[in-house]
């Protein structure tokens, strides 16, 4: 049956409503609206980072408007602009039952880094991609919610491997007219500006809106003529310069994010922060109360029920010190605003207010100055109170006020389009089978309600467990998306090798094609490359692990992922390490290293792998996200018992390296947990993946699979995150 042509306005209409979507990173999330913008501009999807915004300005108006003369093509487009809209609209939200007042009142939520995507790479590592996932969440639940952070005009750093093996590092200008965010105008369409004090200059800022989903982030840019260049730069990097630039982007932050919100007439319930680098906010606050006639003591006590506080790392580096010296230089007016001693100020600061030699710690004064604080898992929280228990020295170490949320994923995120249609269709299937059954043979949670909104099912819990079912999905199906999924990844990788390998030398290419084994076990370790994370330690045994690798019966390869920051050329070592042996020893072929680490390269490789291998130095990982992002695609955990893990292993889900402790040696605890990793390769991982029956398939290892989609995915989403930040923390107590 043809279907009908649209009319010149129906096009033109639909054209801009296709704009809208591209305008807002909801589309990250929903795989039929990435699919619409990848077939536009096949090469352009692929070559602007998985880009809409740069994608519709490749394709002219008249190419998209003669596109959507094509009725299938029309009709897929209509399906996912009128699926935004009714995102949009949603009324029965769980927001709006469980948290109405934040509607009105927004959760002001200020961090230094956002990771939302690759396309706005304005983000370091799991700090800012826990808080692009938060936004997400916070969007889905219908949570009222504002975003506060910085713009980097050049983002994070690009990285490069050189021919010493080692990681240079390179930027990229971000231009916003090709991104989705748009500037921040005032009542008459003019840029919208605020200033802030930092040392003795008066510094303009203006803003940019992101919008996700349903709610705003504003990103604070000092790119402006009227700026001395030094302030022009101040936003010019992720983590850029030296401290002085740091204190700088902090004071802005903080302080500079607070006065936005109030030129836009945002009014939060609450302030959060996301790690101590916004914590100058709350001198903000205070500044406020006492111009508006309070005093010193009733100014700290409101500011303290507006916020709180969500420590990251239990690493002592983790936590922004300055000088007496540096806040004198950089934050003069502070002092005479709160009208107190610069003494004073310090005080705020430090754990010893007196002591003169104490530097200026932010950690110190967000938990100072919040209602309530956490760590971001258990264990972490344990960590914490002992860490600052010399600030509450009245009370046991068990009831320092620091309490926990354990970090999750945004799901529909993180979930590979493959994994996606796959459960798609069993959701069809299940349907169907409903249908032609009458209603009475499925048992299934979705026959309650059958609709077409299939997703929201399948965050639910009921759905997970459901997999443990094989009547639900066999065992021949998992494998089968375990293969796909592998072989993704490692068509990815060589790809990749072989643009890496262009840019250093000419040589022939042709063994990039063979490169990694699709039967092969495959472990995947990509994070920053942080010392206390090891990266290197698993080749701590490297002849007992070349012998692994070169086991034709029962082959095993490794691949790595990860920036080191630019002055730790400690973490580059271990990235040169890795490097050398994946080219230069018996590992070769089944080892390799995937350059410039981002979004995409995680997304691929937590979908394609076997093996999640985490081996921080414990207790030093705060939380740790990507093994959570690993479990929906049926990769299995191989890790320490440290942050999240320490919660979500239960025996059956996956690996544990190691007991539930740790030497006090540094040396001992490499040692002990180096034999740990290898024996827990050896005598539990390995002969489990490669135990098949009859039919070659992996029967014990797929009902791991099984136990880790069910117990893992939907415990650790940011969904079940937001909504105990919100009951816990943001609403007031016995509301």
């Amino acid at each position: 049956m043809t279907q009908k042509r649209l009319k010149p306005d129906e096009i033109k209409d639909l054209a801009a409503r296709l704009n809208k979507v591209a305008g807002n990173l909801w589309w990250t999330w929903d795989e039929e609206a990435q699919e619409i913008f990848h077939e536009l501009s096949p090469r352009g999807w692929q070559n602007l980072f998985h880009n809409a915004v740069a994608v519709l300005h490749e394709v002219s108006n008249y190419e998209l408007s003669v596109r959507l003369q094509d009725s299938a093509f029309a009709s897929r487009v209509r399906r996912v602009v009128d699926a935004f809209d009714r995102y949009l609209a949603a009324k029965d939200t769980w927001g709006g039952k469980h948290a109405p007042k934040f509607l009105k009142n927004p959760v002001a939520y200020f961090t230094a880094e956002f990771g939302f995507h690759e396309t706005l790479p304005i983000a370091a590592g799991g700090l800012g991609i826990l808080a692009g996932d938060h936004a997400k969440s916070a969007s889905d639940l219908n949570l009222g919610f504002v975003g506060i952070s910085l713009f980097y005009r050049e983002g994070y750093f690009q990285q490069a491997i050189d021919h010493n093996n080692w990681q240079t590092e390179y930027y990229s200008l971000l231009n916003p007219a090709n991104l989705p965010m748009e500037p921040v105008h005032d009542a008459n369409g003019q840029p919208i500006k605020c200033k802030v004090h930092i040392a003795s200059s008066e510094v303009a800022f203006t803003a940019w809106r992101v919008n996700v989903g349903r709610n705003p982030v504003y990103l604070l840019d000092t790119n402006l003529p009227e700026n001395e260049p030094h302030y022009r730069d101040l936003t010019l990097r992720v983590y850029g310069g030296d401290t002085s630039t740091r204190i700088m982007q902090e004071i802005l932050l903080g302080v500079g994010g607070v006065r936005l919100m109030r030129t836009l007439g945002i009014a939060p319930a609450v302030f959060h922060m996301n790690e101590g680098h916004a914590a100058f906010l709350t001198f903000e606050l205070m500044r406020e109360k006492i111009e508006s006639g309070k005093s010193l003591a009733e100014a700290e006590e409101a500011t303290r029920k507006e916020c709180i506080f969500t420590t990251h790392t239990p690493v002592e580096a983790g936590h922004d010190r300055f000088s007496k010296d540096l806040m004198d230089f950089t934050a003069p007016k502070l002092a005479e605003q709160l009208k107190i001693s610069r003494e004073q100020l310090m005080g705020y600061g430090r754990v010893h207010p007196q002591d003169g030699n104490e530097p200026f710690c932010m950690t110190v004064l967000a938990l100072k100055l919040s209602r309530a604080a956490n760590g971001v898992s258990e264990l972490h929280g344990r960590v914490s109170r002992h860490m600052w228990h010399s600030l509450y020295p009245d009370l046991p170490v068990e009831k320092v006020p620091i309490g926990h949320i354990t970090n999750g994923v945004h799901l529909l995120g993180w979930m590979k389009g493959p994994v996606r249609k796959f459960w798609r269709r069993r959701f069809a299937d299940e349907i169907s089978r409903a249908k032609s059954s009458g209603g009475g043979e499925s048992t299934r949670f979705w026959k309650k309600d059958p609709g077409s909104d299939w997703e929201k099912r399948l965050i639910s819990p009921e759905f997970w467990q459901q997999i443990e079912d094989p009547s639900f999905v066999s065992d021949e199906e998992l494998w089968a998306l375990r293969y796909t999924l592998r072989r993704e990844m490692i068509e990815f990788c060589r790809r990749r090798l072989l643009l890496q390998q262009q840019r250093v030398t000419q040589r022939d290419f042709i063994i990039f094609d063979h490169l990694l084994n699709p039967d092969a076990l495959t472990i995947g370790f990509a994070r920053r490359f942080a010392t206390y994370k090891r990266a290197p330690l698993v080749f701590q045994r490297l002849d007992d692990i070349v012998g692994l690798c070169r086991d034709q019966s029962r082959p095993v390869q490794f691949v790595f992922a990860g920036k080191a920051h630019p002055r730790d050329d400690e973490g580059k070592r271990f990235i040169q390490k890795i490097i050398h042996l994946s080219k230069y020893s018996d590992l070769a072929g089944h080892l390799v290293f995937i350059e410039n680490y981002d979004i995409h390269v995680a997304r691929q490789m937590v979908s394609g792998c076997d093996v999640w291998m985490n081996n921080p130095r414990r207790p030093l990982e705060a939380s740790g996200t990507s093994g959570m992002k690993a479990s929906c695609h049926g990769c299995v955990n191989m890790s320490i018992l440290d942050g999240w893990w320490r919660e979500g292993y239960d025996g059956t889900n996956g690996f544990a390296v190691g007991e539930d402790s740790q030497p006090d040696s540094v040396e001992e605890q490499d040692r002990v947990d180096s034999d740990n990793l290898y024996h827990t390769l050896t005598d539990q991982v390995i002969p489990t993946f490669f135990d098949r029956d009859a039919q070659g398939i992996p029967r014990r290892w797929i009902k791991i699979i099984r136990r880790v989609m069910a117990t893992l995915v939907p415990q650790f989403t940011t969904d079940r995150m937001v909504k105990e930040y919100t009951e816990n923390y943001y609403l007031p107590k016995g509301k």
